[in-house]
């Protein structure tokens, strides 16, 4: 299938249409400052369900998760190309997990546990999941973990796959962790109190020792985070486009790059 796949990139690049958008496309990386391009970018992948709507009505709804899942691994190998060091990939909220029938969350995370498989197989990623892990099916977290600990040993991209992901339930996850921790070592509450600093917070997250986002872009037209790695967004430089995620281009991937990299970043005001 990934043979089958390239030939008919390939075949698409030499059609005319395809050979200048090529060109187009190579003389915008062309024009990228290598200096100050992010070392972390992450994506909400939004507008799989509108994106199905409109171009297979027939089928069922996963047809559209199954789009935007293969538009992740386009986009993974995109960073990769360009030497981004880490990538973070917002596929499943708490929220959605919640509130969606079962009919609907089990064939994406269907979906999402074959994405998450295709991407460790590779064995050019260290593939990390982040998320409240314990409210996926037993069956969806394991094999999560599995491709967690298959690639931990990979010196290449890091790529964070936030599954069950939800910016409230990390941070309510790493004030449990930090006061755990500090239980274990026999901290009184005002001891910790008086010695509670940002960093320890930022250590019990669930992307501790990671730089934070320099970059996060959003599909669909949603000007908001949604909750999205609120603690680490702080000083985040943000991409918005109207493209529906199956539709979001290579080329518009340059572009939010070339943005971020024309904007005067102030860590602060």
């Amino acid at each position: 299938m990934a043979r089958l796949d390239r030939l008919r990139e390939l075949v698409d690049r030499l059609h005319p249409s395809g050979l200048l958008y090529a060109t187009y496309e190579h003389r915008l990386i062309a024009e990228l400052d290598p200096d100050r391009l992010p070392r972390h970018v992450a994506v909400l992948a939004d507008g799989n369900r509108r994106w199905a709507r409109t171009n297979a009505p027939s089928q069922p709804l996963v047809a559209g998760y199954q789009a935007g899942a293969d538009k992740l691994k386009e986009f993974v190998g995109w960073c990769d190309e360009l030497g981004i060091p880490v990538v973070t990939l917002w596929v499943l909220s708490t929220d959605n997990l919640s509130r969606s029938h079962s009919e609907e969350i089990e064939p994406l995370l269907g979906v999402i546990e074959h994405m998450v498989s295709d991407l460790a197989a590779t064995r050019r990623w260290r593939v990390h999941p982040v998320g409240a892990l314990d409210l996926l099916p037993d069956q969806s977290a394991k094999r999560l973990k599995l491709a967690d600990r298959d690639t931990a040993d990979i010196d290449g991209m890091l790529v964070n796959v936030a599954v069950s992901y939800g910016g409230r339930h990390e941070l309510r996850d790493a004030v449990r962790s930090l006061l755990a921790e500090h239980a274990k070592n026999g901290t009184s509450i005002d001891e910790l109190a008086q010695s509670l600093d940002i960093e320890h917070i930022a250590e019990h997250l669930y992307t501790k020792g990671q730089p934070d986002p320099d970059l996060i872009i959003r599909t669909s037209g949603e000007q908001r985070l949604s909750g999205f790695l609120m603690w680490q967004s702080a000083h985040s430089e943000f991409y918005f486009c109207e493209a529906l995620w199956p539709d979001f281009r290579k080329v518009d991937f340059i572009r939010a790059l070339r943005s971020y990299g024309q904007r005067e970043r102030r860590f602060g005001t």
